[in-house]
């Protein structure tokens, strides 16, 4: 007899979400290249943005018709809207780069955004050993130091933005969208985290 239900359907939902945050790394890299056509990647993005609020909604939708969860529905609840949280940063740092005409990103930038592209390859792997829940204390190590990482990068751009270098409307642009890519990379460490706690209840 088994305790823990076998509906599969959680961790899919789960394993989608990575694969979609993944997807949304890669193509907030594309548009860091200079002659890329960010107005297709912008819509790219945005449907791809579209398409994890449907993963979303379908898994909150199975847990409130689910009555035994393979782990606490909290934990559930709270991983699913993590994970969206990262795609939804994503985005708005791709339509704001869009919408201000900003043809070339600062070389901090694009790190920022090679350090989300690995918080993206470690979260999608993670969801797909989440239902095991073995030898995932690696993923939230690394996603930490990436975190840490992206902090460090934030700050170096954040004194030349505010060096006198460029112009005042330039800065003002520029600071909107490494908010955006500095708030990815927390919330990618939210989402470890959460996995972190579920890993220590279920264990």
């Amino acid at each position: 007899m088994r305790l823990v239900p076998q509906d599969n359907a959680f961790y899919e939902f789960f394993q989608a979400a990575g694969q979609n945050l993944l997807e949304g790394a890669r193509l907030l890299s594309e548009m860091a290249q200079g002659p890329a056509d960010k107005a297709a990647i912008a819509a790219k993005m945005r449907d791809l943005e579209h398409a994890n609020d449907d993963v979303t909604h379908r898994l909150m939708a199975k847990l409130n018709s689910t009555f035994v969860t393979p782990f606490d529905r909290e934990d559930i609840y709270r991983l699913g809207g993590r994970l969206d949280d990262v795609m939804d940063l994503m985005e708005a740092a791709s339509d704001l780069v869009l919408l201000y005409g900003l043809t070339e990103l600062p070389s901090e930038m694009v790190t920022i955004i090679d350090v989300l592209i690995r918080s993206a390859e470690a979260t999608a792997d993670a969801m797909t050993r989440l239902r095991s829940r073995k030898n995932l204390e690696d993923y939230w190590i690394r996603v930490n130091e990436l975190e840490n990482e992206a902090d460090r990068v934030y700050r170096r751009l954040l004194a030349r933005l505010f060096s006198g270098e460029l112009e005042a409307l330039e800065v003002l642009k520029l600071k909107e969208v490494l908010d955006q890519l500095e708030a990815a990379a927390d919330a990618f460490e939210h989402v470890a985290d959460t996995v972190e706690t579920i890993s220590v209840k279920e264990s």
